[in-house]
């Protein structure tokens, strides 16, 4: 099978195209015929160098984390009705980085498989596995009040599809924060009250004058997501999960605890079963019509790195695929 690798650190042209034997499904695996396979900003941060500290990968390495396909094959103690199904899923357990998404096929664990109805399609039911997941997961979480103030920082990214209208749906007055016109528009659209370009000089007095936020959804990271910890309100929630703008926010360890916030990052763990009912929420959420995955760009698997080099430039809004075309 084709796949897409890194056989070094570097920019996004060290992925190559290479060929590996065909996964075989072992025990209580199944194996997928890759139809999308999703690219995180996580993906050419890795590739880059970047976040040993907390998924640390060996080279040569195949990025991705999910896929959206076909269950061609079955191991023993599966179910064979799981031949034939449509389904998305991860390549590994949460909180760690398994790779093996921008290929032609992935042997994978059943239980990581979640079903996808038959209304949804797959180009649009991808967008349910890690992002809807993370949405869905942290708007349940972050239990909002009607009335509340809620800031999503990169709110034009694809967590950002689903927060801004989740947010929205609960009452809450939600402010979007991103860069340029083009994304900020795109964050009204979705049900953003107030937008503010974090591109320039005062963004957070902009927010501060009509006070300050009851939850932070960050997924920029950095000293866009300290900035944004800065105006969040004593007793608030702040969840970050993201570090666009290159890392994590930099907050003391005592900081929280001194201003009775709640902080939640990205190392909030979740039992299988967890996954697989959010997961399970974000299909339904698109079946529903209630949330529509915003696609930016879906290209060939073989130009990964033309996908990775418009996602440095920031010039995608939403979500990234690489198509598998046979």
């Amino acid at each position: 099978m084709r796949v897409m690798d890194a056989k070094t650190f570097g920019e996004p042209g060290v992925l190559q195209m290479s060929e590996r034997p065909d996964p075989v499904a072992q025990t209580g695996q199944i194996v997928v015929d890759v139809e999308f396979a999703e690219v995180l900003f996580l993906d050419t941060q890795l590739r880059g160098g970047w976040g040993a500290d907390f998924f640390p990968v060996e080279l040569p390495f195949v990025p991705g984390v999910g896929v959206a396909g076909v269950v061609s094959s079955i191991g023993g103690g599966v179910d064979p009705s799981w031949v034939g199904r449509r389904v998305v899923a991860g390549t590994g357990e949460s909180g760690e980085y398994a790779g093996g998404g921008y290929a032609e096929r992935a042997a994978l664990p059943v239980d990581a498989a979640v079903e996808v109805p038959d209304g949804v399609d797959l180009r649009n039911a991808i967008a349910a596995l890690h992002d809807g997941l993370m949405g869905v997961s942290r708007i349940e979480k972050a239990r909002i009040q009607p009335g509340e103030r809620v800031l999503i920082t990169a709110a034009a990214g694809s967590i950002g599809a689903w927060l801004v209208p989740l947010a929205h749906a609960s009452g809450a007055e939600v402010i979007a924060a991103a860069r340029g016109e083009r994304k900020l528009r795109l964050a009204e659209k979705w049900g953003a009250d107030v937008t503010v370009d974090y591109s320039e000089q005062g963004w957070t007095d902009q927010v501060r004058e009509r006070g300050e936020v009851d939850v932070v959804f960050d997924g920029a990271g950095g000293q866009l997501g300290r900035a944004a910890f800065e105006i969040t309100a004593r007793g608030g929630r702040f969840f970050s999960y993201g570090a666009a703008s290159g890392d994590f926010p930099e907050i003391g360890e005592r900081e929280p605890k001194q201003r009775e916030i709640t902080l939640i990052g990205i190392h909030d763990e979740m039992t299988p079963v967890e996954q697989r009912r959010f997961i399970d929420l974000a299909l339904a959420e698109i079946e529903a019509g209630r949330i529509q995955p915003v696609i930016g760009q879906a290209v060939a698997l073989e130009r990964a790195a033309d996908a990775h080099a418009a996602i440095e430039r920031r010039s995608v809004a939403g979500k990234t695929l690489l198509q598998v075309v046979r």
